[in-house]
């Protein structure tokens, strides 16, 4: 019984989404501002750097409890809970079902997994940022190497990161279409 209530916490656990909630205390929809995007990365364009820092944190923090509550129940009902916490970013109850694109929390929940999988990913993405000067370049790129990683890193998790992977990727896909018209606005590291 506790296998599945862990996985229905980590959904809701997923569903506190920090930066919708620092743009109601800011008088705004960050999910109407800037990209739309209720995220880390919209957050730092629509209301600064300390909004963005307590977003990350938050959504970070919150992927890696809900794997680590989950793992009280084994590595099957942890690897589940990485999913559903991402799931509850994206499609969140409290929020009319309108989140982030899930980076963040996927991270957390993947450091909790395996934090030597989790710290590859996260030098892919970081890597492919500097290169492409780009978030989402290095968010589907990390996606894609946590799937691949994770077959050497954590062998049972990898179906579990290939739909975390393909959920991230399936997210970015006005990103990656701006990215093929190269209308895809670049960071700027300065700021």
């Amino acid at each position: 019984m506790m296998f599945y209530v862990f996985i229905v916490i980590a959904y809701l656990l997923g569903c506190i989404n920090p930066s919708i909630i620092q743009g109601k205390l800011a008088g705004v929809d960050i999910r109407k501002e800037g990209s739309g995007n209720a995220g880390t990365t919209n957050t730092l364009r629509v209301l600064g750097k300390k909004a963005a820092l307590v977003s990350l944190i938050v959504d970070i923090g919150k992927g890696a409890l809900a794997v680590g509550l989950g793992s009280i129940e084994g590595r099957t009902c942890a690897y589940i809970c990485a999913v559903a916490v991402m799931i509850g970013h994206i499609l969140p109850v409290f929020y009319g079902f309108k989140g982030g694109k899930g980076v963040a929390a996927a991270f957390g929940a993947a450091l909790s997994v395996n934090w030597k999988l989790a710290l590859c990913a996260l030098a892919i993405a970081l890597i492919m940022v500097l290169v492409s000067r780009r978030m989402s370049v290095g968010s589907i790129v990390a996606a894609a190497g946590l799937a691949v990683l994770s077959v050497f890193l954590e062998h049972g998790f990898w179906p579990y990161a290939l739909v975390i992977a393909a959920i991230i990727i399936f997210k970015h896909k006005s990103n990656i279409k701006r990215l093929l018209k190269g209308e895809e606005p670049p960071l700027n590291f300065k700021k």
